[in-house]
């Protein structure tokens, strides 16, 4: 038997209770906006799940746990273009990981990534009932009541975190006379660096390849000890950048537009109008179907004008005299990993964005003549 429905309705705890008790075998999809979770079930035990979200995927949990960093990625990345194969295997073959840490690794994104899904306010559900197992999956074998009591437990830290960092917009800076000489690991100081620099909580994120509760955590721990404070909160980034402003306010004229746009073969209104939808309604199904074909049309538009895949940009500008009014943080993040010597494949292998969100920024940085060829 099939459910569906939204988080307002049936929150995760109460749907992995009842696929558990029923001993469930299929897949639980979740969708918001942009973001498509599944978990995987057989005889009600959770054994695997997958994400389109590129924070979530494999090279990017890697970068977070220190197993590589960004330049041995993109390495493996290249070895995978060029010869195919998953990138558990080349990174094994190649010795950069061993077998056993490479599953490791695995079930501990599976987890992460079902974890995250604790702290989701709204999304739509559905359970396709003894849909078979994806053919590639890497197995692991949770009891969901397990992850339940660690989901739980994250809402409750998250909101306790939340009281000293109120969003992931929040800017912090280091309290006069903390020492650098305190005892502090790799993690914490890097983190402190990016204090020094007034990131905000998000794009401390982006940069550590972390999620937000574990950047969460730590910055509540810096303040507690007095060594940062909240100082304010960056601009909200404009994710739309087309001009939308005469558009209709209603849903489905929104998408008539969209169409419209596109079979004008106006790409990039298309999908700011798109993503103007999900913003509002995150789990429009009609939106997210239509949101995947324009991001497709939008990837081969740009490499076949602006950019190719093997052009390698370069900085024109110095990034320090740039200001969050010129670029978003998201923008900054792109732009920090652009060295003159990866091409743009390379750095949308390390990005922890949607390959259309990331060329779309990179055009922007082009057109803004930040960067070059």
């Amino acid at each position: 038997m099939g459910i569906n429905g939204t988080l307002t309705t049936m929150s995760v705890p109460d749907l992995l209770q009842f696929l558990a008790a029923g001993r469930k075998t299929g897949t639980l999809k979740f969708g918001r906006g942009k973001v498509i979770k599944e978990i995987y079930f057989q005889n009600g035990l959770i054994v695997g799940a997958n994400t389109n979200d590129p924070k979530e995927y494999f090279g990017q949990v890697l970068i977070h746990y220190g197993k590589l960093d960004e330049a041995q990625l993109q390495a493996a990345m290249e070895l995978q273009r060029k010869s195919g194969g998953k990138l558990g295997e080349i990174l094994s073959t190649k010795g950069f990981l061993t077998e056993a840490e490479v599953l490791e690794i695995l079930r501990i994104r599976t987890l992460d990534l079902i974890y995250d899904l604790f702290l989701w306010e709204e999304a739509h559900f559905e359970f396709f009932d003894n849909e078979p197992l994806p053919d590639d999956i890497i197995r692991i074998e949770v009891v969901p009541t397990n992850v339940i009591m660690e989901g739980i437990y994250r809402i409750d830290e998250l909101a306790r975190f939340r009281t000293l960092i109120p969003s992931d917009r929040a800017v912090l800076e280091l309290v006069a006379g903390w020492t650098s000489t305190l005892s502090l690991g790799k993690e914490i100081r890097q983190i402190l660096y990016f204090l020094e620099k007034r990131m905000s909580v998000a794009e401390i994120c982006y940069n550590m390849h972390a999620s937000s509760f574990h950047i969460y955590a730590q910055l509540y721990e810096l303040v507690n000890k007095g060594i940062a404070r909240v100082v304010g909160e960056a601009v909200a980034p404009q994710e739309v950048s087309a001009d939308t402003s005469n558009l209709p306010e209603a849903t489905t004229e929104l998408l008539w537009v969209a169409r419209r746009e596109l079979k004008e073969d106006n790409i990039e209104m298309a999908l700011s109008v798109v993503q103007q939808v999900l913003q509002r309604e995150p789990k429009n199904e009609e939106a997210q179907a239509l949101l995947a074909q324009t991001e497709e049309l939008f990837i081969k538009k740009v490499y076949d004008s602006d950019l190719s895949p093997q052009s390698i940009p370069n900085v024109l500008v110095q990034p320090d005299t740039l200001t969050h009014e010129q670029i978003s943080p998201q923008e900054g993040f792109v732009l920090s990993r652009i060295n003159g010597v990866w091409d743009v494949q390379s750095i949308l292998s390390i990005c922890p964005f949607r390959e259309a969100d990331s060329l779309r920024m990179m055009k922007t940085l082009l057109d803004k003549k930040i960067i070059g060829l």
